[in-house]
């Protein structure tokens, strides 16, 4: 084949590609919550439920992840104060985006939402039957406005990437779909492989007890966690087993200290984030934050009441992670520090930063000057 020839083709081959991963419209879709939804072009007005679904806006929608948000519930203001700061320096329109604070109980102003015009609405699985006994979606359907189920939280493993695929393909962005997925796939395969070979070469699983933001309501506040729900899925993909399954008949509850002492975990692990809230302790995980200031968070977490009998401080196998990972797209960030922290010789070549940088490459924002995850000094 001549070179003329060899170039053709590889151009041919990128058009084919192309051609086959941009979506025809209108296109039918099957949601999170198993509905069929018909998205008649492709939407140009979109409004978020819940707002960290703009983390899979930053990859599919690089260069301007909010240029087809007409509303949305600013989770990232709420919650990771400097993450919002960087977003207004790199997209300032964003300012002028209204935040209509959705909740996760079926508030939603159907007039507000109607004058927005939106051709798609995108809403967290968790929130599916509050919004139906509110009525909140037979209204949208009467209107004709299109909603979409995503899922980041009631199985927020395989919800990542499956939410991933869904928006991509709605939103005509499934190359960044793809490539995003296969990333995923790819650092998630990594984890099982070494996991299971651990566990062959006769590690036990580590017991685990995670407090889901730890100390967000001051000295007195614990211990709040979570079963299959949010971070107790990503233990069990981390490899570790998490005994608020042991603990809990529901996905979320806050368990007295003397329960957590009597299941003697091995491991203790606790989520923070910079919350402004005014009597918070939590670890300040996110954006511009001293190492000291976390070790120092760990010092007033574990003065708390009962912290001096739990054997993994004695031993010190507590651990700390940014808690909005619960709910987030990236999370098989979160499952490799975990997986660390669990199986340390197992994973002492992997750097679940690294691998957060790499990530953070299919986005437009920074991976610098960030903290994600913690040990106690002991």
């Amino acid at each position: 084949m001549s070179r003329l020839s060899a170039v053709l083709a590889l151009v041919a081959g990128c058009l084919f590609s192309s051609l086959t991963l941009a979506t025809e419209y209108p296109v039918t879709l099957t949601d999170l919550a198993g509905r069929e939804v018909t998205l008649p072009a492709e939407p140009e007005r979109i409004i978020l439920q819940d707002g960290r679904d703009l983390m899979s806006l930053a990859v599919l929608d690089r260069e301007s992840p909010f240029a087809r948000v007409v509303a949305w519930n600013n989770l990232v203001a709420r919650n990771d104060e400097k993450l919002w700061q960087q977003m207004l320096e790199k997209w300032p329109q964003a300012r002028d985006i209204m935040d209509m604070k959705f909740g996760d109980g079926g508030e939603m102003n159907l007039e507000t939402v109607l004058a927005k015009e939106p051709d798609l609405v995108l809403i967290q699985l968790r929130s599916k039957p509050a919004l139906e006994q509110a009525g909140v979606l037979d209204m949208l359907a009467k209107v004709n406005v299109p909603v979409l189920f995503v899922d980041l939280a009631e199985d927020p493993v395989a919800g990542a990437t499956e939410s991933m695929a869904l928006m991509g393909k709605a939103l005509n962005r499934e190359s960044e779909a793809k490539a995003f997925n296969d990333f995923v796939a790819e650092h998630l395969e990594g984890v099982k492989t070494r996991v299971a070979k651990a566990l062959a070469d006769g590690r036990e699983p580590a017991s685990v007890f995670v407090e889901a933001h730890a100390g967000v309501g001051g000295n007195n506040d614990c211990c709040f966690t979570h079963a299959d729900f949010g971070w107790g899925a990503l233990i069990a993909a981390a490899g570790g087993h998490n005994v608020g399954l042991d603990l809990l008949d529901g996905d979320t509850a806050t368990i007295a200290m003397e329960k957590v002492l009597a299941m003697e975990p091995d491991i203790y692990v606790m989520t923070g984030s910079q919350w402004s809230r005014a009597n918070s302790i939590a670890l300040p995980f996110g954006y511009d934050i001293d190492p000291a200031n976390i070790q120092a968070a760990f010092e007033g977490l574990l003065a708390r009441p009962g912290f001096s009998e739990l054997r993994a401080a004695k031993e010190g196998q507590v651990y700390g992670l940014y808690h909005q990972f619960y709910n987030h797209p990236y999370n098989v960030i979160a499952i490799e520090a975990l997986a660390k922290d669990f199986y340390p010789q197992a994973f002492a070549d992997l750097d679940p930063m690294q691998s957060y940088r790499d990530l953070m490459a299919m986005t437009e924002l920074s991976a610098d000057g960030i903290t994600l995850f913690a040990k106690v000094d002991h």
